[in-house]
């Protein structure tokens, strides 16, 4: 994937790294897969993963620190990769504005939606319109998980979390929310969850496929990169997750999609490029 030449400045980003506050001691795949399992795969609602993490290790206070503008590459590829994403998006649908934020952090860190921690994984939180990432966890994804270390792997992610910032802003997210109020129980509940996700990875799949002509070429999909993002996207399914926390494939606990369903979406938004290619996923 082709990046290091891009516009910075478009990715809004907020750096929080130094302030490190709320660290789960002992990380390491006891707490951050076991984190990942419960969010990806069965659900579990961010506040009772980060009590059950806490168990584990037990959380630290706040340190203060000085923030500022990430200028190590991990930074940058945020704020680069995120500012063409925004790029793709304010091209596609008239009205877009971007998240308030992409907030890059260690450990812990407040957010609109409750604390966050960086066994939790990536995630949207819609009450800030703020993107959140620990960047370890790219590292925890690829030597925990099996995914892919390539860069269009870890912007695979981002896209991915800034599709929920797009289905705000549609009102997909809230339909979806509505539906599952009305579901007749988990199971179905469920179900409509696994939907917004694949939509999220569709649109994951529609940025790839539009990044070079915003930028001229200077944010660029390259030949197997694709390949690596499924890689990815296989690696996060909810059949594979379940298998690799030794339980059985239990459909009614998917709640993102299976390791087929997310590479087809995936494929799907980057074959088409038009975001109306992703939008049978959340019908309700």
């Amino acid at each position: 994937m082709r990046w290091q030449g891009g516009q910075r400045g478009g990715g809004n980003v907020e750096d929080r790294r130094g302030l490190g506050g709320g660290a789960v001691a002992g990380g390491g795949i006891g707490v951050v897969v076991l984190s990942l399992i419960g969010y990806f795969v069965f659900g579990i609602d961010p506040s009772t993963t980060q009590q059950v993490a806490s168990q584990f290790g037990g959380a630290g206070s706040a340190q203060e620190g000085t923030l500022g503008t990430p200028e190590d590459q991990a930074g940058q590829f945020v704020d680069i990769v995120g500012g063409n994403i925004n790029q793709v998006w304010a091209s596609k649908l008239d009205g877009y504005t971007p998240p308030a934020n992409i907030v890059i952090y260690t450990q812990g860190t407040q957010t609109g939606c409750g604390y966050g921690q960086s066994a939790m994984g990536p995630f949207y939180c819609p009450a800030d319109r703020q993107v959140f990432l620990d960047l370890s966890f790219w590292e925890e994804m690829e030597t925990q998980l099996g995914a892919s270390g390539a860069d269009f792997a870890r912007a695979y992610v981002l896209a991915h979390e800034i599709g929920h910032h797009v289905q705000t802003l549609t009102g997909a997210s809230q339909r979806v929310q509505q539906a599952q109020a009305r579901a007749s129980g988990e199971a179905e509940a469920n179900q409509y969850s696994v939907g917004l996700e694949l939509q999220a990875d569709c649109y994951a799949g529609v940025w790839a496929a539009n990044a070079a002509s915003v930028s001229n070429g200077e944010v660029a999909v390259e030949q197997g990169d694709l390949e690596e993002g499924a890689k990815t996207a296989a690696a996060i399914g909810d059949d594979t997750l379940q298998r690799r926390s030794g339980g059985q494939v239990n459909p009614d606990g998917f709640t993102h999609g299976t390791s087929a369903q997310r590479v087809e979406a995936l494929r799907r938004g980057y074959q088409s490029g038009d975001p109306a290619s992703c939008d049978g996923y959340t019908d309700v």
